[in-house]
């Protein structure tokens, strides 16, 4: 068993710290949490914004004009267009949305989303057979916009018509469910 001499002098001695470096660390810690939790903040409070916003807005609702009353004519349906209800500033032509309309008798008009309840896909009218079909899924409606066939859930949305003077005015909504 050897024992070898174990030189101590190699070894650094911890010197403590001086209270005017503790105090300047000790600052500098401070500063660092503060500024981070700033920048935290900063950094969260548009996405908590961009998250809770939603919650917060109106659904605008607004009646548009989609006609002159003398131009449909009873028991015929045509599509109809016209401008979004809550359309982004930069939506140019993809604001404008459309609607199936059926003028009943002389006073009363019924307008059906031309969204598929399924998935949203664009429904087509078929005057001859009656029916508004989705060509996607194969989503069949009757003409009082009630389930005949295929995967829809429920009816097809509809919005509210009126005569307003000589026009015939829908009140929009962003794409109707159900």
């Amino acid at each position: 068993m050897s024992s070898e001499p174990k030189d101590d002098s190699n070894e650094e001695q911890e010197v403590p710290a001086s209270p005017e470096v503790v105090a300047r660390r000790r600052f500098l810690a401070r500063v660092s949490v503060g500024l981070g939790g700033c920048m935290g903040v900063a950094v969260a409070a548009p996405l908590g914004g961009f998250v809770v916003a939603p919650l917060f807005a109106t659904v605008p609702h607004d009646w548009r004009k989609v006609g002159k009353v003398k131009d449909f004519k009873v028991g015929e349906t045509v599509a109809v267009t016209f401008m979004d209800a809550s359309p982004l500033p930069w939506a140019g032509v993809t604001a404008k949305t459309a609607a199936w309309l059926r003028r009943m008798s002389e006073t009363r008009f019924v307008a059906f989303a031309v969204n598929c309840a399924h998935l949203g896909c664009p429904v087509r009218w078929l005057p001859d057979a009656e029916l508004f079909m989705c060509p996607c899924h194969g989503g069949v409606y009757y003409a009082d916009g009630s389930v005949a066939a295929g995967p829809p859930p429920h009816p097809l949305a509809q919005y509210e018509a009126r005569i307003q003077g000589e026009d015939v005015e829908i009140h929009t909504a962003p794409i109707p469910i159900g």
